[in-house]
């Protein structure tokens, strides 16, 4: 960079600096020296005390150096020791721009540098975000392909990532031939249970007896609900499924949910929203993880649930409001994890596993979005679905 720019200051911005500074002091010891230089230079004698030197300046005109300086107008002028009383000022003289030597010498080293280590870095920033892409769009570890292409520096983290690759595919089929064993071991004396029920005389039991197997029934129906969801949700757990991306009208949906969902509650579930909300999204996952919003509000609502649509710049807004009970600020990040309910009592009437909302937030992810909770006026929980427009 210096020899691209150059800056030089002192005696060694002019040229051969030091050796006419060493001319101009060998001729003002000569006889006649200081009668030649006023014949060829601007050349005086001067008091020393009419300038104020540096202390390394004074030093260097103590060891009869002499010393350089230069005037408002970049002139350069010496001063040199003649006695403790006098000074020889020569100048100014108008210092001629120097002449550096060529900078090509370094650029071309500097192309023979930089243009391989430019192809290098190239290679490894592809492998990169070869990497980076493969990492974000892995369905599966089986839809993880690190393939050839991938070389030099990057081989050992290719190498890792396929044995983690293996690892990963290791541990979800132990989790999977896990959840299938147990729901398996699960089922079959329910069915036993079941069948023993059935076969029950109806007209040997009294009105307690009809009671209990009325509960057990349910019980039953319970267990093997929650084993459904459990697959479910393992499934979705383990991997994505390919998404079904289209145009989806989500007014027209949220509209036929609430038609849906209303049948059979004495709620009232008001929808407020534009008059068309075109995504680009999977209809059937999206229907499904409002579904379980309003479903969940229903349990806990009052007299009313509101479903909000709203169309931002950049991103959609899905808010499903209760005027329920609410929820605690310290337990909204809880909410979306699996198997978590914060209604301690297991009260029938609301039900569930705490897997809704969980599927939820599986399913948002996939859509590259997020879900939270907010306030809301209606003085329940506010669920909230954020959906990017460019998905």
């Amino acid at each position: 960079m210096e020899k691209l720019w150059p800056h030089k200051e002192g005696e060694n911005a002019v040229m051969l600096g030091a050796e006419f500074s060493q001319s101009l002091l060998l001729l003002s010891k000569t006889s006649n020296g200081i009668e030649q230089l006023k014949k060829h230079f601007s050349a005086e004698i001067i008091a020393s005390s009419d300038i104020a030197f540096l202390p390394h300046q004074q030093d260097k005109l103590s060891e009869e150096s002499p010393v350089l300086l230069f005037d408002s107008e970049e002139r350069a002028v010496w001063y040199i020791q003649l006695s403790k009383k006098n000074l020889l000022k020569v100048g100014p003289i108008t210092v001629v721009a120097p002449v550096y030597d060529s900078s090509w010498p370094y650029l071309i080293i500097l192309a023979f540098i930089g243009v391989p280590i430019g192809l290098w870095s190239f290679f490894v920033w592809r492998d990169f975000e070869r990497l980076r892409h493969i990492c974000e769009n892995m369905n599966s570890p089986d839809s993880m392909d690190l393939g050839p292409g991938v070389h030099s520096v990057l081989l050992p983290i290719t190498d890792t990532l396929s044995a983690m690759q293996e690892r990963i595919k290791r541990l979800l089929d132990s989790q999977k031939e896990l959840t299938s064993s147990v729901s398996h071991e699960f089922r079959t004396p329910l069915a036993r249970l079941k069948f023993a029920i059935a076969m029950l005389d109806d007209n040997e039991l009294n009105e307690r007896s009809q009671k209990y197997i009325n509960s057990m029934n349910y019980d039953i129906a319970e267990l093997e609900l929650l084993v459904t969801e459990m697959l479910n949700f393992a499934k979705m757990d383990r991997e994505t499924p390919v998404l079904n991306i289209e145009n989806v009208d989500v007014v027209e949906l949220a509209d036929n949910l609430i038609d849906k969902l209303s049948f059979n509650t004495d709620c009232t579930i008001r929808l407020i929203s534009p008059d068309e909300l075109n995504y680009a999204c999977d209809g059937h996952f999206l229907t499904r993880s409002i579904q379980n919003l309003i479903g969940n509000a229903l349990k806990y609502s009052k007299t009313l649930v509101q479903v909000s649509l709203i169309l931002t710049h950049d991103k959609v807004l899905i808010k499903v409001a209760d005027d329920g009970p609410g929820i605690d600020e310290s337990e909204w990040v809880n909410v979306f994890k699996p198997f978590t309910r914060l209604d301690k009592s297991r009260d029938k009437k609301t039900g569930g596993f705490g897997l809704g909302l969980a599927i939820v937030k599986k399913i948002i992810i996939w859509h590259k979005g997020r879900c939270y909770l907010e306030e809301t006026d209606l003085g329940g929980a506010c669920f909230v679905i954020e959906l990017p427009l460019n998905n």
